[in-house]
């Protein structure tokens, strides 16, 4: 049995289908609203999705139809965990709220997002470090920071560099404007728009996992390192072409062009 699903989550839902690992943030009478119980559990899972080698691609999603409405403000500001919370934005290092935002980037597979109903605060800034974002036309989006006086603190300004326009992300942080699937298409915010996003999600999934996987985590690292300085970004690519080069799932790619039956062996890089 895959790490990663075999833990008990209280917040989420896992399940492994032919090397497809679909994540369900399980919260539906809060709407699926982040806690910091759902964010260590979506870490914990990202952490266990990077050491198991046959995962091929992973697909978040919200239970009942919604992703997610935000950050749990009721779980936030609870006496309980005020000072945790002081100390995480006090600290030197990736804050929770960054971490789990973030995380997914790392990861050596890539990461969709299944965006319906409210896609809203924090749960936009998650989906905004998943690779690609698949949404349905009635979900609604928002940076809901500005509506409580606050600023965007979960990774934003790594996660939208290069996905949104500089000016579109000031007007919609300062304004925390509610806007559709249209408008987000529009300005970038997702890859797709589709009456069933699940069933894209799942079908990008599986044409994805027909590639070499370390050929899909090399195109991965490539393209994160877009906004890097250019010798970073052109380093990037030299590094990882001679690591595929000499790898064994490159040569099962050229056979497989051939020979649709042959199978690559599991991902060989991180």
């Amino acid at each position: 049995m895959h790490n990663v699903a075999s833990f008990q989550y209280q917040t989420l839902q896992v399940c492994i289908q032919d090397g497809i690992l679909t994540v369900s943030l399980n919260r539906p009478d809060k709407k699926n609203a982040m806690s910091f119980l759902m964010m260590r559990e979506l870490i914990l899972v990202a952490k266990r999705v990077a050491a198991d080698k046959a995962l091929q691609v992973v697909i978040v999603e919200g239970s009942q139809h919604t992703f997610c409405s935000g950050i749990d403000l009721q779980d936030l500001t609870a006496p309980k965990h005020q000072a945790f919370a002081l100390w995480e934005l006090m600290k030197p290092w990736q804050s929770l709220f960054q971490r789990v935002c973030l995380i997914w980037q790392q990861l050596p597979v890539p990461v969709i997002g299944v965006l319906e109903g409210h896609c809203l605060g924090a749960g936009l800034q998650l989906a905004l470090g998943f690779d690609v974002r698949i949404s349905h036309p009635d979900c609604k989006f928002a940076i809901m920071e500005a509506k409580w006086g606050l600023v965007p603190d979960m990774g934003l300004s790594k996660s939208a560099v290069g996905i949104v326009r500089p000016d579109i992300l000031k007007e919609l942080a300062m304004t925390a404007r509610v806007i559709d699937a249209k408008e987000a298409l529009d300005f970038g915010l997702i890859t797709h728009c589709h009456n069933e996003p699940m069933t894209k999600a799942m079908a990008l999934a599986t044409e994805i996992a027909q590639r070499s996987p370390d050929a899909v985590l090399a195109a991965k690292r490539v393209v994160n390192h877009l906004n890097s300085p250019n010798s970073i970004s052109l380093y990037q690519e030299k590094f990882w072409q001679l690591k595929l080069m000499l790898g064994h799932n490159q040569k099962l790619a050229v056979k497989k062009a051939k020979e649709a039956s042959v199978k690559f062996k599991a991902r060989q890089f991180r």
